[in-house]
């Protein structure tokens, strides 16, 4: 049974299939089916916080690989990446993540604010909002962005991930909205840098240790992309206007962001158009901003620098923009992958390499360039 080339098959395989089958099994498991809960509870399961029993959380190593891994896995995949990256990708992915992290965040935050120009902010076509397009525009899918940049783009193009973990939560949402300051979280910065930094460092000291990481560049993927299907219930998106919406958010994100990615890379001299397309994606946490900004609208009405009024208008949209975001993670799950897929075709057939560094792909330009050419 030939199952890992058939899941190769699918565009972004790897991290697609387990991350859709992770979301079935836990829609399944949201059901809290009479059965099934039964059975867990005969055989001992201990019930969740809410009183149900769930397979995918019946505790030990299964719960914790299954369901609540991707973040350690996730930071043990940029370990591995790190150590790879020697010191010459460092800067280069230090200038994709700027570049990748900017003209992602602008281009959410001009569609947002042009949509609530055009239509009501808070519920306009679709049912759409200007905190939905935002949240969901600007926050790429890390895990996503690491996986199809490690099967497809070079060592730089996954080091830029250390950047663009910065749009992860609601910080940029909250920033366009004028809901917070120029205070910066620097700490989240470090923090998911710090295992690619490290690994950096080993992978540099000791070429051995660099070869005993290399394959944790590809076998966390289904891993950790499973778990985060594991966080998505596709019970609650079969409302026409939510999949509607969805699915226009997600055309949009991996469209608009892909596009102006593209632009800023041409524009700064960069051969290789992996990394913005890779990151033409919404990151399933960003279906928690909404809640995370009626929390903070809800603190600003007390401090009396929003009214009650305005700030009851976020609570009211928290769940259908939560839900559009949701159809929005998924439709880019597979919107994205496709795209990276046929942008590297594009880019193979004019001779240029993903894999390979701009340094490398200058180096082979001219040394074909110098090699004499024969006549008969």
């Amino acid at each position: 049974m030939k199952l890992k080339q058939t899941i190769e098959k699918v565009p972004g395989g790897l991290m697609v299939v387990p991350l859709l089958f992770g979301a079935l099994l836990n829609t399944i498991d949201q059901l809290h089916l009479k059965p099934v809960m039964n059975f867990l509870k005969s055989l001992g399961v201990a019930k969740t916080e809410e009183g149900y029993y769930e397979f995918l959380r019946i505790g030990g190593f299964s719960q914790e690989l299954f369901k609540d891994s991707a973040l350690v896995l996730i930071a043990l995949f940029l370990f591995c990446a790190g150590s790879q990256m020697n010191l010459r990708v460092g800067g280069a992915a230090l200038k994709k993540g700027i570049l990748l992290t900017t003209s992602k965040y602008l281009t959410g935050l001009a569609v947002g604010l042009l949509f609530g120009y055009f239509f009501d902010p808070m519920d306009g076509l679709f049912g759409l909002s200007t905190l939905a397009i935002i949240a969901a525009m600007t926050n790429g899918n890390g895990g996503m962005y690491a996986a199809l940049t490690g099967q497809y783009g070079n060592r730089s193009d996954v080091g830029a991930v250390a950047v663009l973990s910065l749009n992860d939560g609601p910080f940029f949402t909250l920033m366009s909205l004028g809901l917070l300051g120029s205070s910066f979280p620097i700490i989240s910065f470090i923090a998911v840098l710090l295992p690619i930094a490290i690994g950096m460092i080993l992978g540099n000291l000791d070429e051995d240790i660099r070869d005993f990481l290399k394959a944790g560049e590809i076998l966390p993927v289904p891993f950790f992309a499973f778990a985060l299907g594991a966080g998505m219930n596709l019970a609650s998106f079969f409302n026409p206007s939510v999949v509607t919406a969805g699915l226009t958010i997600g055309l949009m994100t991996t469209i608009l962001t892909a596009s102006t990615g593209i632009l800023v890379f041409k524009l700064f001299k960069e051969k290789s158009f992996i990394a913005p397309v890779s990151e033409a994606s919404t990151a399933g946490n960003a279906a928690g901003t909404p809640a995370a900004i009626a929390a903070a609208a809800s603190v600003a009405a007390g401090s009396g620098m929003m009214s009650a009024a305005e700030a009851q208008s976020y609570q009211d949209i928290v769940n259908v923009a939560t839900a559009q975001i949701s159809i929005a993670t998924l439709t880019t799950a597979i919107l994205c992958p496709i795209a990276v897929i046929l942008v590297d075709k594009w880019q193979k057939a004019r001779g240029i390499d993903g894999k390979l560094e701009k340094f490398e792909l200058e180096g082979r330009d001219q040394k074909e360039r110098s090699v004499p050419s024969t006549s008969a």
